[in-house]
């Protein structure tokens, strides 16, 4: 794809997007400060909900299942019945062969990635799909890692080519036009929950 048609220089396009949740588990969120998590979880569940009903594609991660348990609760509620919860034992997602089988499949050229932890997995994984060829966003206020980690893997991430866009950003740009988020929000208004941030 030619810098030209790049994510850095359009916007993200709804029916080319597939979101990415990453290894959202209390083992992680339990690093974070407890208002921390709270308004990570609000922005993930908001994303997730507008993914499902703008019928974008979704692959859920999580990491080392049997030891770190799956997906927390309030996000495992909310997924599509048919979900499969991927267990990740690398890293880095692009390097799982069976994940990126799954992320083809979509035929979605944009990754948008959410999750934990913003400098390992979330960082690993934006990484590795662009050496694949995928254009790829990170969501920076529906990421995490504890402390100053969380600014590094952002600018390791950005260094290597991937856009970094938060939740309003993306959440606008899925929908572009005021009668669209009009007709969008009079529908799905009571199942989106908080978004965690001001739209």
């Amino acid at each position: 794809m030619s810098e030209e048609n790049s994510v850095h220089n359009s916007l993200v396009n709804v029916d080319d997007s597939c979101l990415i949740v990453i290894d959202v588990q209390k083992v992680f969120l339990e690093k974070l400060p407890e208002e921390e998590s709270e308004q990570l979880i609000k922005r993930l569940l908001f994303l997730v909900n507008v993914a499902t009903r703008l019928e974008i594609p979704l692959v859920v991660t999580a990491e080392d299942i049997d030891k770190n348990g799956s997906i927390t609760p309030e996000l495992d509620a909310i997924l599509p019945i048919d979900t499969y919860i991927h267990n990740k034992m690398i890293f880095g997602l692009a390097a799982d062969p069976n994940i990126v089988s799954v992320i083809k499949e979509t035929n979605r050229n944009v990754s948008i990635l959410v999750g934990l932890e913003t400098d390992v997995c979330v960082a690993q994984s934006a990484i590795g799909l662009l050496g694949q060829g995928y254009q790829v966003v990170v969501v920076e206020d529906a990421c995490a890692s504890p402390g100053k980690s969380h600014s590094c893997g952002l600018e390791r991430m950005r260094n290597a080519g991937v856009l970094v866009s938060n939740v309003k950003s993306l959440f606008y740009e899925w929908l572009r036009t005021v009668e669209d988020c009009r007709e969008f929000y009079s529908q799905h208004k009571d199942d989106l929950g908080d978004p965690g941030v001001q739209l």
